[in-house]
């Protein structure tokens, strides 16, 4: 649980209430104008009504040059940005034809494959000439190719399981499975801060849901033995199915499931694990075989294990992990696999070439030595800035870390200042995190060399002073000593 200094927040509170008061009062003055001007709807209702139209239009708008900003390169270690100015006060942006090079610390390139790579691009250019962009058809009708066989065989050695499923997208798969694996008279179990695909998955099955705290799983096993003691509701009936949903690590938060801890109580209560490893899957363990290698669970503890190709592998689509009966089902029922155009073969190769790089079956170490580098990064990256103050959630060996910003003002300042240094960061806000819970979002690569990294550091230390987020007191100390020398000298 994240503990927002109270100052902190009541500041907040604040900040958010002007915003809100003033932008209803002008809203008032707009509408008492808009009685004398014709409505341009002719009839038709506004699409966009009540507090998402609001939020639209008071807050993101105001900061949308954050977010979306586009680049004109491949999202290595540095990238190029396009630069955009706006003539109306931010509601439109529209891109020059002038580029920064920035440090990427946004991207989850995490193991460097998103850029050219000696072993990779070579085959994937190949696949490209022999088997074109796209399929141009679902695995069911002519979109399967050998490149697909291939691959599943490949990603369910990787993870562990008896056999393996692909899909065109990794959001989708989470979207698709859940619907056909659990229905009505069901119960799901979801972790409160699961990603927006598992949510949409959930809600799309029927099932009944009931969250239980984030990584918590005490409260996991009160929630689990209170609805099998009370039944479905209504009828009181066992439930039919129930599945636990958890995150290897939490992409907005960098935290480590408790996995063991989960994997006990699901075998407590027969209730089925369906594991999410999109940011772990590759970036963590030994030998990039996610979080069950890292917390020494055994993969057959875990029921269903979904990734996505976009992070470590440098590719995209997703994948599902289980028995052989369990994948079997799910080409029979999967809409994601009956419907969707199957993945895109050089997607694909790119896929198989940088396993065969992490598993070493490229004939070099490069893969032992991505990993290691990403955790020694990401391990050095939080702990310098935790010393110098900041705010810093998620555990380590996961390379995504949060600094946190709480105030609303702080999201542009933080963003527009590090990318006048250079530093391309990415800005979390809600609805993607609670309302007084906003974050700088950041993605460490193995491909960060170290000054790489203390150019960053340097960058967010002195933005951090600037804007004033150092809300540890490791910060406030060390801002004292500066002082206290500064005096003597």
């Amino acid at each position: 649980m994240i503990k927002i200094p109270y100052l902190t927040a009541l500041n907040t509170y604040f900040s958010y209430g002007l915003l809100f008061v003033f932008g209803h009062f002008r809203d008032f003055f707009r509408k008492i104008l808009g009685c004398f001007h014709s409505s341009n709807l002719q009839g038709y209702a506004p699409i966009c009504l009540g507090p998402e139209d609001f939020y639209i239009r008071r807050l993101y708008l105001r900061i949308q040059d954050c977010f979306g900003r586009p680049i004109s390169s491949a999202p290595d270690v540095w990238f190029d940005v396009v630069q955009r100015f706006s003539n109306d006060n931010n509601k439109t942006l529209r891109r020059t034809s002038k580029v920064t090079r920035c440090l990427n610390l946004g991207s989850y390139n995490y193991l460097g494959f998103a850029a050219a790579d000696e072993y990779c691009t070579p085959r994937v250019i190949e696949t490209l000439k022999r088997f074109s962009p796209s399929t141009c058809s679902p695995r069911v009708d002519g979109g399967t190719t050998t490149l697909h066989n291939e691959l599943e065989e490949i990603v369910a050695n990787f993870v562990g399981k008896p056999a393996a499923i692909v899909f065109g997208m990794g959001h989708a798969t989470n979207c698709t499975t859940l619907p056909v694996l659990i229905g009505k008279g069901g119960l799901i179990v979801s972790d409160s801060l699961n990603h927006n695909s598992i949510i949409n998955g959930a809600r799309g099955s029927g099932a009944t849901i009931r969250v239980f705290q984030h990584n918590t799983p005490s409260h996991l096993e009160e929630v689990l033995r209170q609805h099998i003691a009370e039944g479905q509701l209504r009828t009181h009936r066992p439930w039919k199915k129930i599945f636990v949903l958890v995150e290897g690590i939490y992409s907005m938060e960098g935290e480590l499931c408790k996995l063991p801890e989960i994997v006990s109580v699901c075998k407590k209560y027969k209730a089925y694990i369906y594991l999410d490893e999109a940011h772990s899957i590759g970036a963590v363990g030994k030998t990039g075989r996610g979080v069950c290698e890292l917390l020494g669970v055994d993969t057959a503890d875990v029921d269903v294990m979904m990734g996505t190709f976009t992070k470590s592998f440098g590719s995209c689509g997703g994948y599902i992990a289980g028995s052989k009966e369990l994948i079997q089902y799910l080409k029979y029922t999967c809409p994601a696999h009956l419907y969707a155009t199957s993945i895109s073969p050089p997607a694909a190769q790119q896929i198989i070439s940088s396993i065969k790089v992490i598993l070493g079956e490229d004939g070099s170490s490069r893969g032992a030595q991505k990993l290691a580098r990403i955790r020694e990064n990401s391990n050095f990256f939080r702990s310098e800035l935790q010393k110098m103050g900041f705010d810093v959630i998620g555990d380590n060996d996961s390379p995504v870390i949060a600094i946190m910003l709480y105030n609303p003002g702080k999201i542009p300042a933080f963003s527009r200042e590090c990318l006048k240094q250079n530093v391309a960061v990415v800005m979390t806000a809600f609805p993607a995190t609670p309302l007084l819970l906003a974050r700088a979002r950041i993605c460490i690569s193995s491909c960060h060399a170290m000054e790489d990294l203390l150019k960053a550091l340097e960058v967010i230390n002195q933005v951090g002073d600037l804007i004033g987020i150092k809300y540890s007191p490791a910060g406030s100390d060390k801002q004292h000593q500066e002082q206290d020398a500064m005096k003597l000298e």
